[in-house]
């Protein structure tokens, strides 16, 4: 290989090696952040107005999109279930895997995602507009944590509301089912809801009550995460939201299969 031939391939490698830098440097400041945050729930002062605050934001100014979504869920999964159930001459047990399908999987990651995009991407707009008119700076000139005033309220809304979210989720989703049930599929609304009673086990629960922890802890770190390191004015508060979303989602369906690995080694289906 001539020198000239070779010029080209050291500079993509070089290229390679600054962006690996770069990525290792980001997930280190990432992790650095969120064990800041979560350390500043445990110590004082802490900011409880801004923390029900965040509740609010995120709990309760989510509701429409949750119901809608869980609604909807169900309702369709109902439909497909009892399209491939009727082959076997199944469909009786339609209340059973909507049941299961929702707690355990559906519910949480469709939760987690739709708050995503209405929570998480606000998160990182509003924290890097205040990156880019200098707010940040303000506070520390002032004394104020930025971590503490505003990471750790929003790690606590979104480790407290995305569970509550989703347990409403869950429980909209299998109504819808049931209406599909009895509407449509001609199934008896006490043998429905009696189905669904048999197959919700205690592992179920701790299962979709586990994962929406991890999930809400995961949209609110990378939203401050992606917000506080904003850089380039306004354009670069529209890329930090973009990057906020498309983050967050790619590591909540990820963390989902690990959640779900772990947990079916520590509590097996029988």
């Amino acid at each position: 290989m001539s020198p000239r031939s070779s010029f080209p391939l050291a500079r993509v490698v070089l290229q390679l090696l600054s962006r690996t830098k770069l990525v290792v440097l980001g997930v280190q400041e990432y992790v650095l952040l969120s064990a800041r945050g979560l350390a500043a729930l445990f110590t004082r002062p802490r900011y409880v107005d801004d923390i029900l605050a965040q509740m609010d934001s995120l709990g309760v100014g989510s509701l429409s999109i949750v119901i809608l979504t869980g609604m909807f869920t169900g309702m369709v999964l109902a439909l497909q279930s009892a399209a491939s159930l009727d082959v076997f001459g199944a469909r009786p047990y339609v209340g059973r895997l909507v049941c299961v399908s929702m707690v355990r999987e559906l519910g949480p990651v469709l939760t987690a995602l739709m708050v995503t995009g209405r929570v998480g991407s606000g998160m990182a707009a509003e924290l890097g507009s205040m990156v880019v008119t200098q707010q940040i700076d303000a506070l520390r000139v002032l004394g104020t944590d930025p971590v503490r005033k505003l990471v750790a309220p929003r790690l606590a809304a979104g480790i407290v509301m995305v569970p509550l979210l989703t347990v409403l989720s869950d429980a909209l989703g299998i109504f819808g089912a049931g209406l599909i049930s009895i509407f449509n599929l001609k199934l008896s609304w006490p043998y429905y809801w009696r189905t669904v009673g048999q197959a919700l086990a205690l592992n179920d629960l701790i299962m979709g009550l586990s994962k929406p922890v991890v999930f809400g802890f995961i949209l609110a770190s990378v939203g401050c995460y992606m917000g506080l390191n904003t850089k380039g004015g306004t354009q670069g508060v529209g890329l930090a939201t973009t990057r906020s979303v498309v983050a967050a989602s790619v590591m909540i369906l990820a963390s989902d299969f690990f959640v779900t690995k772990v947990l079916l080694l520590a509590f097996p289906v029988n």
